[in-house]
């Protein structure tokens, strides 16, 4: 099986997060999430995505209850499935395409490369950044400083914050001095990987686009 650019798959992730923006009834959007649960456990990364939807559904709920108390109630489910719907399309994208590969395809497009950098190091600091978190918040906890979420432990929250700032201080300086001994500004860059739309990207693109198209004359048309 080819393995498409990642500017391709960026492209359909779009193409798809567009499609699920205007699509409706419920039932139709509840569709496209199955489908995409189905992509994830083909490509091994169900158990990944329970762990993310953890962390997501409780932000759908509350947006969907919103909407659902200034609209109604099917507005509200529909809400809350399009969040979930349109953050698993990125969830799928993010987890089979690597920031650096995303990074690197951008910049061959034409993305300057400094824009490139904060953004691919962004998508690859957040993790590290959470697991650092973490272990604050077990060391606190050990201490006997309680810093679960709550307006009673608001005063403490410093013991939290503080800690993971510092901890984020000094991994900057750490990154800082090693792009500087790898002559991070020097001109003429040049990349491992050479990254070119191919036949199957091409084809990808076409049909997709082709299939957005259809689909949105049919909702203007209706």
């Amino acid at each position: 099986m080819p393995v498409l650019d990642p500017r391709t798959k960026l492209i359909l992730a779009v193409f798809f997060a567009a499609a699920t923006a205007v699509l409706e009834p419920v039932r139709l959007v509840g569709a496209a999430w199955a489908i995409l649960i189905l992509t994830l456990s083909i490509l091994g990364f169900l158990k990944a995505y329970g762990r993310w939807l953890m962390l997501v559904l409780p932000m759908a709920v509350i947006f969907g209850g919103v909407t659902a108390w200034s609209v109604h109630a099917a507005a509200g489910m529909m809400a809350a499935l399009k969040l979930l719907t349109l953050t698993t399309v990125f969830f799928i994208f993010f987890s089979t395409t690597p920031a650096e590969d995303l990074a690197n395809a951008l910049v061959k497009a034409g993305l300057p490369y400094g824009i490139a950098f904060i953004m691919s190091t962004a998508l690859q600091f957040v993790p590290v950044i959470g697991r650092k978190a973490g272990d604050v918040l077990d060391a606190q906890r050990s201490r006997g400083i309680p810093v679960e979420p709550g307006w009673g432990a608001l005063k403490h929250y410093p013991a939290f914050f503080i800690p993971l700032l510092l901890q984020s201080f000094q991994l900057a300086e750490e990154l800082a001095e090693a792009m500087e001994a790898r002559g991070f500004g020097r001109p003429g860059r040049t990349f491992l990987a050479e990254y070119r739309l191919k036949a199957a990207d091409w084809i990808a693109l076409g049909v997709s686009g082709i299939a957005l198209a259809g689909f949105l004359f049919w909702k203007l048309s209706r």
